[in-house]
């Protein structure tokens, strides 16, 4: 993918991370592409489902193998030829599993300096003998500043134990966001 591409791609990742945080969850936007075609788009829904593997990675790869199986593809092949842009380095979590489906390209905006699974915390891709060609860094202040803005409020799914003791919500409603 040449840059003018790739800023592209990732334009349209923002705009679903923005989604993301109007609807409480971590702000993290994700494409998968083939042959230059979205064929998936996801998002973070682990506060919605309860469920903290629903990250928008994984929920793009769920629609990627819907998408084979109605198409009658080879889901090992699509993966393949697969780009992946995302707003966030991919946790070690989805890192793994990315670089276990030879996808052909992970592109992400800001470093993930708590789980990175493509170098921050952890490089995935040795584990795996991948050759996965992965590209930070797109966009990493404008995907920062949506963190930023989330981490700034409270989450209403974290037990009581473990909220932060004196935070405060600094204007972070969904009033607020829905007005940006």
């Amino acid at each position: 993918m040449d840059n003018e591409t790739i800023l592209k791609w990732m334009e349209i990742a923002l705009s679903k991370a923005l989604d993301s945080l109007r609807a409480g969850e971590v702000p993290v936007g994700c494409l998968f592409i083939y042959q230059n075609e979205i064929i998936a788009t996801g998002n973070n829904t682990v506060n919605e489902t309860r469920n903290a593997t629903r990250h928008a990675e994984i929920n793009c790869i769920d629609d990627v193998l819907e998408f084979c199986k109605r198409r009658n593809l080879n889901y090992q092949e699509v993966f393949k030829n697969l780009d992946v842009v995302v707003t966030v380095e991919p946790c070690i979590m989805c890192a793994a599993a990315l670089h276990q489906l030879k996808v052909r390209s992970i592109v992400y905006g800001c470093s993930n300096d708590r789980f990175g699974g493509c170098g921050s915390v952890l490089d995935i891709a040795p584990i795996y003998e991948s050759t996965v060609n992965v590209v930070g860094g797109i966009k990493s202040d404008e995907t920062m500043q949506l963190l930023k803005e989330f981490y700034k409020g409270t989450n209403p799914n974290v037990p009581e134990e473990k909220k932060k003791k004196g935070r405060k919500n600094k204007g972070n409603t969904k009033e607020d966001i829905n007005n940006q």
